[in-house]
């Protein structure tokens, strides 16, 4: 059976991402308890860069794609902007694409069950045929390319296809990747009581967030290309501009002034 090329996405990074957050909590709580409050933040320095540099392999392997929920969520729906120009050869799918030729996500139970009925229902139309069989098979060797042809989006693909939308679109989502890292930086150079980490932590969201909304606007008669989110794409957008709230709840805005409304209200 013809499955295409392996996913290039074979190690488990989200799986691994999930790990380090969790591993995260255990390195602060034991760094504090035996190096104290201001080394902490090294052991935690370093606990964030390593999620950075997986994140940054991960947001490289899977094609430049926007990272759900920080990498722990597959993105594995097809673009509009590369799936006609990829994964199709005159009207054809590739082989190795996720959807098969009734449109179906040959990924999920129902794709498969469904994909493995039509090809046994070919079998037998093509054994009651030889002559056919060897005209498809003729057919099939003349339309599919090599497995080396099936290539994910590049950077310098996404540059030259969508120029200055493409470079805003990964300086984006670059800046959301490093942003947790930054802000650790400043917090280990400034302390907690600081107002510098938190006005550069969401100065850095800020900018990002800023990029991939303007970045996604369509432009009407306009020569550079926009990009078209997928709904998980968007949801995470969404979820993105959420997280801001998360800055009420950060010292030393907390303990300033959401701490005090707290107590007011009893």
């Amino acid at each position: 059976m013809h499955v295409g090329p392996m996913e290039p996405n074979s190690f488990p990074y989200s799986l691994c991402i999930s790990a380090l957050k969790d591993l995260e909590t255990l390195v602060e709580v034991a760094a504090q308890h035996y190096f104290g409050d201001n080394k902490k933040w090294n052991f935690i320095a370093v606990t964030e860069a390593t999620k950075v540099l997986v994140r940054l392999i991960l947001f490289r392997n899977s094609g430049y794609k926007m990272l759900l929920h920080g990498g722990e969520t597959p993105n594995i729906e097809k673009h509009s902007d590369f799936s006609s120009s990829q994964h199709n050869v005159g009207g054809f799918p590739k082989p190795g694409s996720r959807h098969g030729p009734n449109g179906l996500n040959p990924w999920n139970l129902e794709g498969r069950a469904l994909s493995a009925l039509s090809r046994f229902g070919e079998n037998a139309r093509m054994s009651s045929d030889p002559l056919w069989l060897r005209r498809a098979e003729h057919q099939q060797a003349i339309m599919e390319p090599p497995s080396s042809a099936i290539e994910r989006p590049t950077l310098s693909m996404i540059l030259s296809e969508k120029g200055v939308q493409g470079a805003l679109f990964l300086m984006g989502e670059v800046l959301f990747i490093i942003r947790p890292l930054i802000y650790v930086l400043f917090m280990r150079k400034y302390g907690i009581r600081s107002w510098i980490p938190w006005f550069v932590s969401l100065a850095v969201d800020a900018g990002g967030v800023g990029f991939l909304t303007q970045v996604t606007k369509s432009r009407d008669g306009g020569k550079e290309q926009h990009y078209h989110l997928t709904a998980s794409e968007q949801d995470e957008l969404k979820r993105r501009k959420l997280l801001w709230a998360l800055y009420l709840m950060r010292d030393p805005f907390f303990t300033k002034y959401t701490r005090q409304r707290l107590q007011s209200t009893e």
